[in-house]
């Protein structure tokens, strides 16, 4: 599968895509999905809802998707399988950001956009946990992974981190992102360099490689999906970097087995040893339904290196990663279930929904 991607500055403007849009915000909604055969839908806080009352077809979906890509992106519409990029919408003087998936499925093409918050959240209206924040910050090298599946709010909770730091300032920050989602600020003394896979570097891992040569702090990889990137990760953590990225992983110990799995078998010795050195946290994340209507809820699982974390990923017994954690509290741990039931007895999520989404479904049940 062949993607690119590309930050479009400009909407040439169809009028009824441009509508769609701007009702995302009145609605309240994520995503706004564009798929042949179906009205154009709306997720708000988690479920869909039609945005519309008739159904659109395939020559619809293209009038809206060639009105995006101009430029070098216009031909990519009709010839390309999937395309990731970025897109902004001036409504009246407002400026609306969002982040576009093309894609294509039996010949036809659909699009999905993901409305970017205009300024960057803090941790607190996320509900990411402050001390963990600055346990997280205040390393002085390593690597930090934030895992979950899609739409969990990696990507949000790593700008609120960086953010945090640059607004404290004197920090060299460097991005490598597919697509540029939110665009950090200038602050006093610190620099923020934004570079997007497409636009400005072929590839993660060829934007990792040289940041790392560009006298960084902190590097955030947008995702950890290939071998090589995953390499310069751990390289680079092991010279004295922080080093930020994003998995998909449903735990923190499914993160660290699909690093592993990105090299051949031979190497995974190795990859295991490197790990257990340079590997400093893996945060997992898991956006559930809260108790009040339309408001979503993080809850969180926290593995922060220690020695038995250490050894557990060196010999390749992943399977004792779950008593580490369980077993690790004092060194900043914490298992989903144990936030599960912190959520609960603050009555911010429901029992049902603490059962929906636990590990071990029996300690909800007694």
């Amino acid at each position: 599968m062949h993607a690119i991607a590309g930050i479009i500055r400009h909407m040439t403007g169809d009028p009824t895509l441009t509508t769609l849009l701007r009702g995302m915000a009145a609605a309240d909604a994520s995503d706004l999905h564009l798929v042949p055969g179906n009205c154009p839908m709306y997720r708000v806080h988690g479920h869909l809802k039609a945005a519309a009352t008739a159904p659109i077809n395939a020559e619809q979906v293209m009038a809206m998707l060639r009105s995006l890509a101009v430029g070098p992106h216009a031909a990519s519409v009709d010839s390309t399988s999937d395309i990731d990029f970025a897109t902004q919408l001036d409504d009246g003087g407002k400026i609306h950001r969002y982040r576009v998936n093309i894609f294509s499925a039996r010949g036809q093409r659909g699009a999905c956009f993901r409305a970017i918050p205009g300024n960057i959240p803090t941790l607190d209206e996320l509900g990411f946990p402050a001390p963990l924040a600055e346990k997280l910050l205040a390393l002085p090298s390593g690597l930090v992974l934030v895992t979950g599946v899609t739409g969990s709010g990696k990507s949000t909770s790593l700008a609120a981190l960086l953010q945090l730091l640059n607004s404290r300032g004197n920090c060299r920050i460097i991005t490598i992102e597919q697509p540029i989602e939110y665009i950090y600020p200038v602050c006093g003394d610190s620099i923020v360099t934004q570079r997007e896979v497409g636009e400005d570097v072929p590839s993660f891992h060829e934007g990792l490689r040289s940041g790392l040569r560009q006298d960084p702090d902190v590097l955030l990889v947008g995702e950890i999906r290939d071998r090589e990137t995953a390499q310069l990760a751990l390289s680079g953590a092991e010279t004295g970097h922080i080093i930020f990225g994003t998995l998909h992983s449903a735990d923190a110990k499914g993160a660290i087995s699909r690093m592993v799995d990105l090299f051949p078998a031979q190497q995974h010795d190795d990859i295991r040893g490197q790990l257990s050195i340079s590997l400093r946290a893996v945060i997992a994340q898991h956006l559930l339904p809260g108790v009040s209507p339309g408001r979503r809820v993080l809850a969180t699982e926290a593995l922060i290196q220690n020695f038995s974390v250490a050894s557990s990923i060196r010999l390749g017994k992943l399977e004792t990663l779950d008593t580490a954690i369980q077993s690790g509290r004092k060194d900043g741990m914490w298992s989903l279930d144990a936030d599960l039931r912190r959520l609960v007895n603050e009555k911010k999520i429901t029992l049902e929904t603490a059962r929906d989404h636990a590990k071990d479904v029996a300690e909800f049940a007694r």
